[in-house]
């Protein structure tokens, strides 16, 4: 049983208070169904019609009014910088989740494209922060591997239902920003 009551509708903008949040990192940002505990540890319920990725909102509304906001986790990653064009090539070639900033890109550290990255004369860091990469080409894309689904919209801000909805592949191709640390490396 859940402790508070389950989420209506995510939220685009940060409401007047929030009740507590939720810590998630990129993968656990891309959902349907799900029980999440807070930072306080209650728990609650998202149901939402599709699969959905969770960057481009503020939180969630429950069903009492209370929001709870999503905060993304730091995770491990490799600052990269260089001939930023070349690299971004690269990565984008492999279909790899990459962040993208002025002076330098990130991407999940991953051995094996650090090896090809240093390779093409990458100069490479680890680091750790919130993950956030850059969008698919249409805004609808979300970068997973060479698995290629397709995308289904829902409109920031419209409520959700918890009733029986169809299942999809699994894999909403969509991603933003949602981290907004600046572009300075650190």
């Amino acid at each position: 049983m859940n402790d508070l009551p389950p989420a209506s509708r995510l939220l685009t903008n940060a409401p007047a208070s929030s009740h507590g949040s939720v810590t998630l990192d990129y993968d656990a940002r891309l959902m349907r169904r799900k029980r999440l505990v807070t930072a306080a540890g209650e728990g609650f319920l998202v149901d939402l019609p599709a699969v959905t990725n969770l960057d481009s909102y503020w939180g969630f509304e429950l069903e009492d009014g209370r929001a709870i906001r999503i905060v993304p986790a730091v995770e491990n990653v490799l600052l990269i910088t260089g001939d930023l064009a070349r690299l971004a090539w690269h990565i984008g070639n492999r279909h790899t989740p990459c962040e993208m900033h002025e002076t330098y890109l990130l991407i999940r550290e991953d051995h094996v494209l650090e090896g090809m990255l240093r390779g093409l004369g990458a100069r490479i860091t680890r680091v750790s922060r919130p993950f956030a990469p850059e969008s698919g080409a249409y805004g609808t894309g979300r970068t997973m591997g060479h698995d290629h689904g397709h995308s289904h919209s829902h409109a920031p801000g419209t409520p959700f239902h918890s009733h029986d909805h169809h299942s999809h592949d699994g894999h909403i191709h969509h991603h933003g920003a949602h981290f907004h640390g600046g572009d300075e490396a650190e």
